[in-house]
């Protein structure tokens, strides 16, 4: 794969269209980090001991707050939140919204999750078209804090939809609002390099290749060389017998150590 050549992300803050994006390139180049650690636990204390062990290593958290089994508002995400402004991350929801726009709306900001007041990325298919964009952007009128959507543009599991045609009727769809939808879930470099979306690429590993259920893993560099800006990781963190703080260091360090490259 060809090395693809962005500009720095400090250099990028400033002349990016979305604020969310802005906040998360800036903690990026304090923190000398681009890795997503996807928090997949079933319970508020393992998520909450990981979120502060781990903190110090990440620029985002991903989470699945409907797995955790003992869920409340009061004892997971008051502490969550907490928690990312001590340690400077931003919490980002896999939530995958694919509805109609009123409906996705309500998913957002209701019921016992209420993501949007807590949430600072979340994300969603395009099948639904623009409404659900809309929908979703119509959810944060009444957030002081800085919210954005990314969309799933690529999938890294075998088999995924998610290609061709459909790809680029989706970064067609998130040029509609470049305020709100600042990038995507994506394998490759997507968009013209002065639309600057922020591309999070799941599925990299630098130990292992597959999961038996469709899921297929990239290296760190091959990702970052590629045009992602910021690497999802999980289980490659957190497999039996490996040591999640150390793991994170690897990961973050391997991350930088690539994207250092990839800017020269």
């Amino acid at each position: 794969m060809s090395r693809i050549t962005l500009k720095p992300y400090e250099d990028r803050i400033t002349t990016h269209s979305s604020p969310l994006a802005r906040r998360l390139l800036k903690i990026m180049t304090d923190k000398k980090t681009n890795l997503c650690v996807s928090l997949d636990v079933d319970s508020k204390d393992e998520l909450l001991r990981l979120a502060d062990a781990l903190g110090p290593y990440v620029c985002v958290f991903k989470t699945h707050v409907d797995t955790i089994e003992d869920y409340t508002y009061e004892s997971v995400i008051v502490p969550l939140v907490e928690l990312s402004k001590r340690h400077n991350f931003l919490i980002f929801e896999d939530r995958k919204f694919a509805d109609i726009g009123s409906t996705v709306k309500s998913q957002y900001t209701s019921g016992i999750f209420k993501i949007a007041q807590w949430a600072h990325i979340t994300n969603a298919h395009a099948l639904p078209g623009p409404g659900i964009i809309d929908g979703l952007y119509s959810g944060t009128k009444d957030i002081s804090e800085e919210r954005g959507l990314l969309l799933l543009a690529e999938m890294s599991s075998a088999g995924s939809l998610a290609t061709g045609d459909y790809t680029d009727k989706t970064v067609d769809l998130a040029r509609r609002n470049r305020v709100f939808t600042f990038g995507f879930i994506a394998q490759n470099r997507l968009g013209a390099d002065d639309e600057d979306f922020i591309i999070m690429t799941p599925g990299v590993g630098l130990d292992d290749k597959g999961d038996g259920l469709g899921q297929q893993y990239r290296t760190v560099d091959d990702a970052v060389s590629g045009g992602s800006d910021i690497i999802i990781v999980g289980r490659g963190i957190f497999a039996k017998g490996r040591d999640p703080v150390a793991e994170s260091k690897r990961y973050r360090d391997a991350g930088w150590k690539a994207y250092i490259a990839r800017v020269k």
